[in-house]
């Protein structure tokens, strides 16, 4: 990692820990906007913690355009049993309070990891309905153990519908990608996609989305070496500063 970046996503990881009191009056006055001042963050953590509890209701199939899939599901789980639901609530813990500190507005698609669903379909409404200038979809996968590394999923074009974000989302996908792997140290997937994108058109959350979109495959669950980081805690939280520094090139750069 290069000193000036990782300069960088230190102080981004401070953000969430700082505590010191109120500036001055000549520090307020001083003190330049936010980086994301007026900005809107959409944070999308993948399924729920009761969604095992309620097949009848996560099961119930929706129309995201090109198919219909079920409302969402359970998602994966490490050996270990840290499950997939708890690792995105808390990876999304850790980067609203940073993205806070940047300026921006965070609408979460779900307040806790207690309930069932949201629907990938209301999470996508979710998102339009508040003007999102950026929607991060956060997932760990379940693939094969010997496939690891992470990748980032772009929304493919469906024809009329999702046409306008296609750009700006690929956009936004290559500077999470850039400063995720310069953040974490993660290599992009062995078994998946090309330079750590993939791009899908099978996802409600990317189809129905007015808004720039990705999903992030954070690691492999199914993979020892990637379990193991997803499921320290220290490392969550430089997955969340890497998280919000590519956010933060994306709408720095518009």
């Amino acid at each position: 990692m290069r000193a000036d970046k990782a300069v960088t996503l230190a102080a981004l990881v401070a953000l969430s820990t700082a505590c010191g009191g109120a500036p001055t009056s000549a520090q307020q006055h001083h003190a330049p906007a936010p980086p994301l001042a007026g900005k809107v963050v959409a944070i999308d953590p993948g399924h729920n913690g009761g969604n095992a509890s309620h097949p009848e209701v996560i099961n119930k199939l929706v129309d995201i355009i090109t198919q219909r899939k079920p409302c969402n599901t359970t998602g994966t789980q490490t050996r270990a049993g840290y499950t997939e639901h708890a690792f995105t609530w808390d990876v999304a813990r850790r980067l609203t309070p940073i993205l806070e500190k940047m300026g921006a507005k965070v609408v979460l698609t779900r307040p806790d990891d207690k309930g069932v669903g949201p629907c990938i379909t209301e999470r996508a409404a979710t998102a339009n309905k508040a003007e999102a200038d950026a929607v991060v979809s956060v997932h760990a996968d379940g693939a094969g153990a010997d496939g690891h590394g992470f990748h980032v999923i772009l929304p493919g074009l469906v024809q009329g519908h999702n046409d306008a974000i296609v750009d700006p989302s690929r956009r936004l996908g290559l500077a999470v990608r850039d400063a995720y792997r310069e953040g974490t140290g993660l290599p992009y997937a062995t078994y998946i996609g090309k330079e750590g994108l993939d791009t899908r058109t099978d996802l409600g959350g990317l189809n129905l989305s007015t808004r720039p979109a990705v999903f992030v495959e954070c690691g492999n669950m199914g993979n020892a070496g990637d379990a193991a980081k997803l499921s320290d805690p220290a490392f969550r939280e430089r997955i969340a500063a890497s998280l919000a520094a590519g956010v933060g090139k994306y709408l720095g750069g518009r």
